[in-house]
């Protein structure tokens, strides 16, 4: 069964198993704001606030755009007065 997978996939890639870091990281941002997991954790080592940050950014572009601050029919802000 192992040998018919390993055929499935192209020469050289080669896909290795995710990290424990990558599973606990998307499991917490599948449930938790990031924003909810700062205020009730004190110390979170940079890589793991790296990984949920990255676990937590929406995947499809329909999620992208609802969240983007992006928008096509705002006017440009006032030029500021010279003197």
């Amino acid at each position: 069964a192992a040998a018919a997978a390993l055929a499935l996939l192209p020469l050289g890639k080669m896909q290795s198993p995710e990290s424990l870091l990558d599973i606990a990281a998307r499991r917490v941002a599948e449930k938790w704001p990031f924003q909810r997991v700062e205020e009730r954790f004190e110390r979170i080592p940079e890589p793991v606030q790296r990984r949920i940050v990255y676990w937590s950014f929406p995947r499809s572009e329909r999620e992208i755009c609802m969240y983007s601050s992006f928008n096509m029919g705002a006017q440009e802000p006032p030029a500021a007065a010279d003197g």
